[in-house]
């Protein structure tokens, strides 16, 4: 009995276990299967190509072998040519990026399916799949390694870890974060504390998405850019163009096979058109190079379609020299939606970025733009031979930096340019509606000093821009009581017993005008003349000249039923002024109890005590 005990306690746990080893084997799984879908559809089309040349130059093994090699170079690996004219085996490092595509986009699914649990079935740790798949994923680029060891393209084994190895891990690990929902944080717990307690913020994940979305705008900017170049310079050299096409092959089996590896290397022809445009250009071989400045040396290129685009020998003039608004247009759309974020339609001033923080995102952009713009040029270009083929194409390392330099030092000043015109472009800062909860403490206290804040439809204005009628508008809007409770570090409180913002008018103005409502219109609240204020006047409340103003507004709306005299506090009236009449006088007349009782109802406004005219 207690031997059964014990294998029941156990029962949950053994269960547990060989869950995750079924999941952890369909990771390894799945990562083999997103190997032979790339090698088996590649190999499809080769031997399509293969079976339907006229005159093939080996039997199908060497067709699957040649396979295995090209499935290889389109993860990075260097292939050496051992057949040539000379005998001394000829390098290709030259990836075409089109092939790269199915590869990772494989790898990249294989790994998120594998992270994300199933219906029925628990899914595997994100470390367990990256690592399954990774290890599947690898098993099969190991064996075809091995197969295409005896074939026309062999694989260079010392490329077999690096950058193999290192783009699938690349997009296993895509897979898995996006199975995670594409977090920011937190980091690993090897990784620095500075930089867990950054990521843990939500302030640094959301500059830091800015900062990836602005990059990878610009690094499109520049890849359309380049490939418009691209297009333009074949559009002008079409005859060429199109005699090396037909001098390649002249069977329709050979042409086709001409336009698939035309086809897989347009992209790599967008990265030397930007690179072109960036200034540093590309290598047409070990002694020549071209830039928008000119082409100088002589180019030791082969015949290709693609390659009829390339500008004349000589140096450069105007068309030439327009290739540097590719950059240009980049950097001004990473300074464009780094803006957009700082910035944004919908917020009001008070939440938008500073100048330095913009510029600080905008500048995390560039080296963003940067860092992408050489990991495309790595692959897109490299040697297809030696001697003078040795260098072929765009150099990394010098393309790159060019890409972060004109990012940085054109779109910081763009970026900051465009903050300032969203913010003082007028009425655009605040379109939305902002309730009282959402403005910030800092904008009451800050405005004491004779800014208007006017909410009306969620649109905010300033009287002072305005001039004279902004001062007019703020007299009209006047809430004195917000002033002097702004002035003692509560701009929220209201004196007791103080009318209401819309109940006192301006002196000169009709009683609708200075309660905030249209003519003819209800200006209590819920009328369809209703607009609330938030004025914070710079005038106290016991001035001279705001008690007349007051005293001129309750005269003109008595209806001439207030005797003309002065407002004067009941404290600063002469002592021999004569005492008032009994109630049951005949000469107290109905306009004299209205002037009484509207001048005490003046001095209990004014704090002081009630005045009897």
């Amino acid at each position: 009995m207690g031997r059964v005990t014990r294998l029941t306690q156990r029962g949950p746990q053994v269960t547990t276990d060989r869950n995750r080893a079924l999941a952890l084997s369909s990771a390894v799984v799945r990562g083999a299967v997103a190997a032979g879908l790339g090698l088996g559809a590649l190999a499809v089309l080769v031997t399509v190509v293969w079976i339907s040349s006229p005159h093939p130059d080996s039997g199908p093994d060497g067709a699957l072998r040649a396979t295995a090699g090209v499935w290889l170079l389109a993860h990075g690996a260097g292939l050496v040519r051992p057949d040539t004219p000379s005998g001394v085996p000829a390098p290709v490092g030259v990836v075409p990026l089109l092939l790269m595509v199915g590869p990772v986009w494989l790898t990249h699914r294989a790994a998120r399916d594998a992270a994300e649990p199933g219906e029925g079935r628990p899914g595997a740790s994100r470390a367990g799949a990256f690592c399954a798949v990774t290890a599947g994923y690898l098993l099969v680029v190991a064996g075809a390694a091995a197969y295409a060891r005896g074939g026309a393209l062999r694989p260079d084994p010392d490329t077999l870890m690096f950058p193999v190895a290192l783009v699938v891990a690349g997009a296993a690990a895509a897979g898995v974060w996006t199975a995670a929902g594409r977090p920011l944080g937190p980091l690993p717990s090897w990784s620095p504390l500075a930089f867990q307690e950054a990521a843990a913020r939500e302030l640094f994940r959301d500059r830091a998405e800015a900062a990836c979305r602005s990059a990878a705008v610009g690094v499109a900017m520049l890849l359309g850019g380049g490939a418009l170049l691209v297009a333009v310079a074949l559009g002008r050299n079409a005859a060429a163009a199109q005699d090396a096409f037909l001098g390649l092959a002249g069977d329709w089996s050979g042409r086709f096979a001409v336009l698939l590896l035309a086809a897989a290397l347009v992209p790599n022809a967008a990265v030397w058109g930007a690179a072109y445009g960036l200034g540093p250009g590309f290598a047409l071989g070990t002694e020549a190079t071209a830039t928008p400045l000119g082409l100088d040396g002589a180019p030791a290129v082969p015949r290709f379609p693609l390659l009829a685009a390339l500008p004349d020998p000589g140096p450069g003039s105007w068309p030439n020299w327009a290739a540097g608004a590719v950059p240009v247009a980049a950097a001004l759309a990473v300074a464009w939606f780094t803006v957009r974020r700082a910035a944004p339609v919908d917020a009001p001033r008070a939440r938008t970025w500073g100048p330095g923080e913009t510029a600080r995102v905008t500048l995390l952009a560039a080296f963003g733009c940067g860092l992408g713009t050489a990991l495309l040029t790595a692959p897109a270009g490299g040697p297809l031979g030696t001697g003078e083929l040795s260098v072929f194409g765009p150099v990394w390392w010098l393309t790159g930096p060019a890409a972060l330099v004109w990012t940085a030092v054109i779109g910081v000043p763009a970026a900051l340019l465009l903050r300032l015109w969203r913010l003082r472009t007028p009425g655009w800062a605040w379109r939305r509606d902002v309730t009282e909860a959402q403005v910030p403490p800092a904008a009451g206290t800050e405005a004491g000093a004779g800014a208007t804040y006017r909410r009306d439809a969620g649109a905010f204005a300033n009287a002072r821009e305005g001039g004279e009628e902004g001062a007019g508008r703020a007299r009209r809007r006047w809430t004195p009581w917000r002033g002097r409770s702004a002035e003692k570090g509560d701009p929220g409180r209201t004196r007791p017993g103080a009318p209401a913002a819309s109940s006192v008018p301006a002196p000169g103005t009709a009683p609708e005008e200075g309660s905030g409502g249209r003519p003819g219109a209800a200006a209590g609240q819920g009328g369809p003349g209703f607009e609330p204020y938030d004025f914070l006047p710079t005038d106290p409340w016991h001035e001279k000249d705001s008690r007349e103003a007051r005293w001129a507004s309750l005269r003109q709306g008595s209806g001439g039923l207030m005797a003309d005299f002065p407002a004067v506090p009941a404290a600063a009236r002469p002592a021999d002024r004569p005492e008032a009449r009994p109630a049951d006088s005949p000469a107290d007349s109905a306009a004299d109890r209205s002037a009484g009782a509207a001048a005490r109802t003046a001095g209990e406004a004014d704090g002081g005590p009630a005045a009897t005219p």
